[in-house]
Parts: C-alpha cells; structure tokens; sequence
C-alpha cells in the first residue's frame, strides 16, 4: 500500500528561511492580528482585499509544508522551542517505535485478531495515516516532555481513526473522544462558538492529562488505558471485586465490558503494526520528523475566510487543523491562537504585515429580548436569509432574551469580549400563532373571568392579561371583554338570560274570599265618600252644615 506520506517533497533552506524572515518575525509577535495597518476600518460588509497581491488558495499536494535539512532550526513563532533535528531522526514512525515502553498482554489472542484485521483493511490504515499525518508529530511531541510511553500517541487511531470531527453514538467528540462532562472536568470549554473538545492543542493536553491521573491512581498503564475507556469508578470497583474474592487484580484479570476488554488489543495491534510494518504487509509511507502545523497568535477577530486567503490555504485544511471552530469568524477572546501549515503560517504572518482591509465581517450581537427574526434582522439593518444562515435559525422560530447571536459587523468595532463569548448560547421559542383582537360583551348578568375563557376557548390567566383583571374577578353588566384567538375562530354573543316568570296568583279559600270582597267594599266606600268631599258641589252643602253645627253649639 502507498500513502501520500510515501512521496517526498523538495525541500526549501529552512535556516535561511528563518534567518531571511527573522526581521519582519520579529515584529511579528507585535504585529500578529493586532497589526495597527490591520485594524484599519473599511467598508461595512464589503468583499476583503488584501492591499496586495493574496496567495491563491494552495492545493491539496501543494498544503504538504515542506522542509529543509537544517540541523539546528527552532519554531519562529515560539524561539525558545527547538525543531526536532531531522537528520537525526528523519521518519516519525522510528521516533515512535524508540518510545515504546508498555509491556506486551501476555494472552495475544485479541491482539492478533486485530492485528489481522487492521491488515486486511489498507484503506482504512491509509486513511488514518493519512489524517494523522497531521496531528501526530504534536501528540508525540506532548508524550515525550511528559515521559509517557509512545504508545500513547497512537491511541486517537483507537478512539477516533484521527478525526478530530468524530462523535459518537454517545456524544464523545474529537481525536480523544470526550465526553461533555468529562470535557468541562478538564477545561475544553464547548460553547455556540469551539468546541475544545475537538482542539487538537487543549484535548491533547486533557487526554494525557487524564491518562497520567489515571495511572497514577492505578500504577499500569493497562488499567488507565481501561478506566480511559470505561470510567475510573467501574474500574476501581471491578478491583476491589478482584480484591475481595482473592483473585489477581491486573487488566487481564478483571471483568470487564467487551468493548474495554478489546481496547488494549486494538492498541497493542496498532503498536505491532507501526513496530514491523513489513511483516503485516502494510505500508504506513513517510512521516517525516517535523512540526506539520506552527501555532499563530490571535489578537484580533478575523473572518475564517480571511485567515485562509492571507495563508494560502483552503478553508477546508484550516478547519482540519482548527476543527473546535463552529462559526465563519475567530473571536480573539475565546481563541488565542490558531493552527495554520507551516510554511502556511510564515506566508500569513507576512501577508498580514501588508494588509489594510478589515479583518472580520461578522461579530457577535446578544438580544435583548425575546424576539421574531424578522425583528432582529429589521433590528440590524440585514436581511433574514442572511441571519438564518449564519446562526442555521429554522422557521417558525424566535430567538430568546439574551441569546448570542452571529451577525455582520458594521464599521471598525471592537473584539467580542470575553464575557459575551462565555455567556454565549442560543435559546429558541416557537414563534406564537397568528391571532385577531376579538371584543364581545357579558350579559346583564355579568360574568366571571373563567367563564369568558371558557366562552372564548382561552385560558383564564390570558383573559385577566388582556382586561387588566384578576383571574378570580367578575365582569360587571354589559361589561367589555377583550380576548386574541386565531383569525378562524368565530366567538359568538354571550345571550341574554331570560326574563323571570311572575308568580300565578294564589287560589283563595272561601273564608279569605269573603274577607277580600269586603275589604273591597271598605275601600270602594270610602273611595266615594273621599270623592263626594272633594266634588264642588258638595263645597257649600259642607259649609252650611259646618255653620249651623256652630250655631247650636253657642245656644
């Protein structure tokens, strides 16, 4: 089998490089992203051109940094840090095999399972190879400042086949598979913005930080590699299993899952494959002994695209090495540096020296209340299709109070700072139905809150919202009720109670009629007698009768 890897490059005179760019390096660490000729302003949302001639995009042969055959060569970006020499040492595959140190299992059944799957699968191994081309130089590297056995650095085979973008069935991600929790124990944050857990620098980091507390908890590196797989607590209690029943207490002796059981084999087969290519058929190719990425300095927010132009790289082999970022734009606070080819990185350092234009086109914009897309796009002078596209909003949605979203930059703003970026999240709510103001009226009676809900098909709590009243409280005769429903529901007039029936009157017996027609008679008497008084003609008759009444009295 022959890997890209298998191919030799030209090589450049890496010391003269170095020496030659030295001056504008140099000034590089002032210069970086904070360049003061970078962070001139331009035109809101306009296409970025650099003031020069940009790089055109390389291709995939051509992304392969190349090297010299220096002896005595350290990192430009970092001075304090030596280059391995490579003509001490010129294939990585030897480097590793130096490194071993773990005791082979001593039952090679798994093993030599693996071991003859993994050669029946060249592909696969090419594959692999392949993308761990990239990142392995860096893993061994971290392995071998901490003293750790070599092996270690092949274990992202294992976990991920080198992908930094896998993930599981069970939300493990990156080249070491982190889980969320796990994760944020070891400091890779994961946000709307990275995911650190697919950083090739901070989960290297975590993974043999994790490994090298598992060991010394455990003693073996077996065990840790088990407890890596299956979790310290399940490990430290299938010991005191062991323990307890008077058996051995080693990783061969312990039951265990069958995944974690094949783990070490997979390992120890990959191990014997890179150890003795040849005797497994398999043709691994060149991996030579040399940085593949340098690591540059961000100071300043910067479109991904516009990293990649100034590189002369492919946004598709910036995200292979930057694959934490989630977003089209770099936010500086959140991200201190980036990866970038190594050639790569010396020709962005050396564009971005002469380039003018505005480095970002997106920032970051937080909501201050809950609101449509439509809104926020009106909000921000930008259109909808484009605000759906850079935050993958879904219709029929609304962005919640304090949700971070990407949007365009107008004018030469400022970093997104930090506290923005580690409060960053994106919450969304159903956007409400479509309603129409209905107002219909309670009937002489009245009504209470909750039979007008009931009316109106509307939740009593919405009915108070709407009239200002209390869930528990009555509206009064004829009063005015103001209700939203949707533009197809009809509600009708509340009806009118009807009138009372009066009373049928009572049935008399014949005593109580007597007494009633005379009572009748009473007042039918003096009805006349009060009528004859007041008529005029009985005026005189009166006064005479009330004269002579007095005439007798004085005789």
């Amino acid at each position: 089998m022959t890997t890209f890897l298998s191919r030799r490059r030209p090589a450049l005179r890496f010391t003269a490089l170095c020496l030659a760019s030295s001056a504008w390096l140099s000034a590089c660490t002032t210069v970086g992203l904070d360049n003061p000729s970078a962070s001139a302003p331009g035109p809101s949302r306009a296409a970025v051109q650099p003031a020069g001639k940009t790089p055109a995009p390389a291709s995939a042969a051509q992304q392969r940094p190349v090297y010299s055959d220096a002896t005595d060569a350290y990192d430009p970006f970092n001075p304090t840090r030596r280059v391995q020499d490579i003509n001490q040492q010129e294939d990585l595959w030897a480097r590793i095999r130096k490194g071993y140190k773990m005791e082979p299992l001593q039952d090679r059944s798994l093993v030599s399972e693996w071991e003859q799957r993994y050669a029946s699968q060249p592909d696969y191994i090419a594959r692999m190879t392949q993308r761990g081309s990239r990142y392995l130089y860096h893993i061994v590297d971290e392995v071998e400042a901490r003293g750790m056995p070599s092996e270690l650095a092949l274990l992202p085979f294992v976990e991920s086949a080198f992908n930094p973008t896998a993930r599981s069935g069970a939300a493990a991600v990156g080249l070491w598979q982190f889980m969320p929790r796990t994760g944020r124990d070891f400091d890779l944050h994961q946000n709307m913005f990275k995911d650190d857990r697919r950083s090739v620098l901070s989960s290297t980091q975590a993974a043999l930080d994790y490994l090298q507390m598992l060991h010394d908890e455990f003693g073996d590196w077996k065990l840790a590699l088990a407890a890596y797989n299956w979790g310290q607590g399940n490990v430290r209690r299938a010991i005191a299993r062991n323990a307890a029943a008077g058996l051995p207490t080693d990783y061969e002796s312990l039951s265990m899952p069958a995944e974690t059981r094949n783990y070490v084999p997979k390992l120890m087969a990959i191990r014997n494959l890179v150890a003795n290519p040849a005797q497994f058929g398999v043709t691994l190719g060149d991996l030579p002994n040399h940085p593949y990425f340098l690591t540059v300095p961000v100071t300043r927010d910067i479109d991904v695209a516009t990293v990649a132009r100034l590189a002369g790289v492919s946004t598709d082999e910036f995200r292979k090495l930057n694959p934490e970022q989630n977003k089209q734009v770099i936010f500086a606070a959140g991200t201190p540096q980036i990866l970038l080819p190594y050639d790569n990185a010396l020709t962005f350092s050396r564009e971005l020296s002469h380039y003018s234009g505005p480095l970002a086109s997106l920032t970051a914009w937080v909501a201050p209340r809950t609101m449509k897309v439509a809104d926020v796009a009106r909000t921000l002078g930008v259109s909808v299709e484009e605000l759906r596209a850079h935050n993958r909003l879904p219709a029929r949605m609304m962005v919640r109070a304090g949700s971070t979203l990407v949007v365009p930059r107008t004018g030469a703003e400022r970093n997104v700072s930090t506290s923005v970026l580690n409060n960053a999240h994106l919450a969304l709510t159903p956007e409400p139905p479509p309603v129409k103001r209905v107002v219909f009226q309670a009937n002489r009676l009245g009504m209470t809150v909750a039979a007008a809900a009931r009316h109106a098909g509307v939740r009593p709590a919405q009915v108070a919202q709407w009239n200002g009243i209390s869930p528990r409280g009555r509206f009064g005769k004829h009063a005015s009720i103001v209700v939203y429903v949707p533009p197809n529901v009809n509600i009708a007039a509340i009806p009118e109670p009807p009138e009372p029936k009066k009373k049928s009157p009572k049935k008399m017996t014949a005593k109580e009629r007597r007494l009633e027609a005379a009572r009748e008679a009473r007042e039918a008497r003096a009805n006349t007698r009060t009528a004859r008084k007041a008529s005029p003609k009985a005026a005189p008759k009166a006064a005479a009768k009330a004269a002579a009444k007095k005439e007798r009295k004085k005789k």
